[in-house]
């Protein structure tokens, strides 16, 4: 497909980003700039109203007032409604609207440009030709030079979420040579922006293109988008219900128009489609990186590759065991899927998972996982467990006494008062289990901060286990 569109519209310095911004175009959702002082946002969305010959309003949101968007309100003759009389800057008859410096406006009024950005609506009236929702602002704090701009606030975290494309905008270290003396040239200087491009057409025929493609489309973008979201959540990265499906509208709308390798689509919509940018800390590359790396190798992948993706994204332990022995049909599998769980979790994790496991697994060897994910399994639940053709729990639940892997401890031990408060309120075979449990990690200094979640999602686990082996003792 035809690229280069903002180059010849006179837009130097958005190449990376093109496909985002065109796409923007196609979709009709929001758009949102986030960039320093002079970077080219105002010019860049002003540029595109040019092009496409809409009817444009610019408002300045750190001194727009109400009247400035809907006119001045007249009572009728008959008393009772409101109409408002308007003027050539209002936005009733707008097909575009740039909202300038939205981060510095007052709160009353970015409730009100709300519904404008979210609903195409003011004061619960129907913008009947809005067709374009843009936006730009300086990003909010101060850098690593303690450069900042007084007065900018991250935005809304609702308001935030309405945007479809959130994109940070390169500054001049960032821009190539090319696109420097370009941006140099004092001869683009109030140039209007005419489309000899072609990028009206291109943006109606992508449209159609992105129509069909949300009505029936693509599960490789749905399963991305799916799995994007849940890496993300894991990393401590909230992603709304909301945006997830607009996630996947974005998706949609760059394959509409880039023919650019799907991968790097992926990456470039997860990428630009964080409304965490509007915030005075961008998420981390890294973290974003590692999440699309996640869903893509698994909607790539096949066979055994795929479940083992479907596995490590099972949110949390109880769920990892059920996914375990619900969908593990072969014990090759199953063992690779152990060996790396136990590889990369933390010491307590992997104490539930071996402990809840490991007593089923041996009862049901070679079923589900293979003797080297078992052999891997026993080796953390060792200092517990006995095995001699059967499993043998260590008692540890009648004296403050118990030693593992050459460590003792007993009642003087400094966080034994901890450990037996916990265990004061526990009864029966719910007792035994988290006495074990809790002693092990004692022993081996690797007790957490909150007993009581580690020991009701031990139990959970067990649960689990219980459910597809009607033997293991509870």
């Amino acid at each position: 497909m035809k690229t280069g569109f903002l180059r010849q519209l006179g837009v130097y310095g958005y190449d990376p980003v093109e496909p985002v911004i065109i796409a923007a175009l196609v979709s009709g959702d929001p758009l949102l700039l986030v960039g320093k002082a002079g970077t080219g946002k105002t010019f860049l969305l002003n540029s595109l109203s040019e092009a496409l010959q809409l009817e444009h309003r610019h408002y300045n949101a750190s001194l727009i007032a109400f009247d400035d968007l809907v006119g001045f309100p007249w009572p009728e003759e008959q008393g009772g409604s409101i109409r408002y009389i308007e003027t050539p800057a209002t936005v009733w008859k707008a097909e575009s609207v740039l909202v300038d410096e939205i981060n510095r406006c007052k709160p009353e009024h970015q409730n009100r440009l709300f519904s404008l950005v979210h609903e195409r609506r003011i004061q619960g009236l129907k913008l009947e030709k809005l067709r374009y929702r843009w936006a730009a602002m300086n990003p909010p704090g101060f850098d690593q030079d303690g450069e900042g701009y007084s007065g900018c606030e991250p935005l809304d975290a609702a308001l935030a979420d309405r945007f479809a494309f959130i994109v940070n905008v390169a500054d001049w270290p960032d821009l190539e040579e090319r696109d420097q003396i370009a941006i140099a040239d004092p001869r683009g200087e109030g140039a209007l922006s005419r489309d000899k491009c072609g990028l009206s057409e291109f943006v109606a025929e992508a449209r159609e293109r992105f129509d069909a493609k949300v009505k029936t489309p693509s599960p490789v973008v749905l399963q991305y988008a799916r799995r994007a979201a849940s890496a993300l959540g894991q990393a401590g990265l909230r992603i709304s219900p909301r945006r997830v499906r607009q996630l996947a509208r974005n998706l949609l709308a760059l394959e509409s128009v880039s023919d650019w390798p799907r991968e790097k689509l992926f990456r470039l919509g997860l990428e630009w489609s964080l409304p965490q940018r509007t915030a005075a800390t961008r998420p981390d590359p890294a973290v974003v990186m590692a999440a699309h790396r996640t869903a893509w190798e698994a909607v790539s992948a096949e066979g055994e590759e795929k479940w083992l993706h479907e596995f490590h994204l099972q949110s949390d332990l109880p769920k990892k065991i059920s996914f375990l022995l619900d969908h593990c049909r072969d014990a090759d599998t199953g063992t690779l899927a152990v060996s790396q769980f136990l590889a990369t979790a933390s010491k307590p994790d992997r104490a539930v998972f071996a402990l809840s496991l490991f007593p089923a697994l041996v009862e049901k060897s070679g079923t589900v996982v293979g003797d080297e994910g078992l052999q891997d399994l026993g080796q953390v639940a060792a200092p517990i467990l006995e095995v001699n053709a059967t499993v043998i729990w260590r008692d540890g639940s009648k004296t403050p006494y118990f030693k593992s892997q050459g460590v003792k401890y007993d009642a003087t031990h400094k966080d034994y008062p901890v450990v037996a408060a916990v265990l004061k309120k526990l009864k029966g075979k719910r007792r035994e289990r988290a006495t074990q449990l809790l002693y092990h990690l004692l022993a081996t200094n690797t007790l957490p901060q909150d007993l009581t979640l580690l020991e009701s999602v031990f139990n959970q686990c067990v649960e689990r286990v219980k459910k597809h082996h009607a033997t293991l003792d509870a």
